[in-house]
């Protein structure tokens, strides 16, 4: 679904990403972790053409990403809520998102209702503006979005900060079922090492822009994590 190939970016002399070969399979939940300057962001900005690669290619479902935009009909994400539109209720903005998804506001109104559970009763009919939310309801609209149009690829940046510990382990089971019922591939970036080890079948660890652990998620995966960043501090 998702390969990366001799994929660098620099900035004045200075690299903050290589990565030589990654490949990301369809109906996988990756997750990307590393300390703050590892090169996480750049990499999910140049997966969505925020960015231009200095050198190499990323392929969506073989598309070249900086050479097409086919990729995007079937690629949702949810970075930060810059990607909001703060005028507009939720709701308002859900309408927007599905007219770009070809759903009418029907379509719209059915989907959400899924998603009673996960906004708790803080996001629908309260007359607010997505601007006048707190971090993590504003978080939830952002999820919810991208989810519609039942996209292939969801990339997440960060997406349990800022959530209550109910509002997790909810999102924690969303992502699950979603990739379970249909097959969506998730690139999750995420500084909670706990978070990520329970939803992720692989994770990827970046230092310096680099791929320094790659690792098939089973139950020694928090501890292994743990330790890699235990002796960073030492180092």
């Amino acid at each position: 679904m998702i390969s990366v190939s001799n994929l660098t970016k620099t900035y004045s002399g200075t690299t903050v990403l290589n990565i030589d070969q990654l490949e990301i399979p369809e109906g996988q939940n990756f997750g990307l972790v590393g300390n703050n300057g590892a090169g996480k962001t750049t990499f999910f900005s140049l997966l969505l053409d925020l960015i231009q690669p200095s050198t190499g290619r990323i392929f969506n479902d073989e598309i070249t990403v900086s050479e097409s935009e086919a990729w995007k009909s079937h690629t949702a994400s949810f970075i930060d809520e810059s990607f909001l539109i703060g005028y507009l209720t939720p709701e308002e903005y859900f309408y927007f998102v599905g007219e770009l998804r070809n759903y009418n506001k029907a379509d719209v109104d059915s989907f959400i209702m899924q998603f009673e559970d996960f906004f708790n009763g803080e996001i629908l009919s309260r007359n607010k503006y997505l601007r006048d939310l707190s971090k993590g309801n504003q978080k939830k609209v952002g999820i919810v979005a991208a989810l519609i149009g039942d996209p292939k690829v969801v990339i997440l940046d960060e997406p349990f900060a800022n959530l209550d510990p109910t509002t997790q382990i909810r999102l924690k089971k969303l992502i699950k079922e979603q990739t379970q019922t249909k097959e969506t591939t998730f690139l999750i970036s995420s500084h909670d090492l706990i978070h990520v080890t329970e939803v992720c079948e692989r994770i990827v660890v970046l230092d310096k822009g680099a791929v320094v652990k790659d690792i098939k998620t089973s139950e020694a995966t928090l501890k292994e994590l743990e330790t890699y960043f235990e002796e960073q501090t030492l180092a």
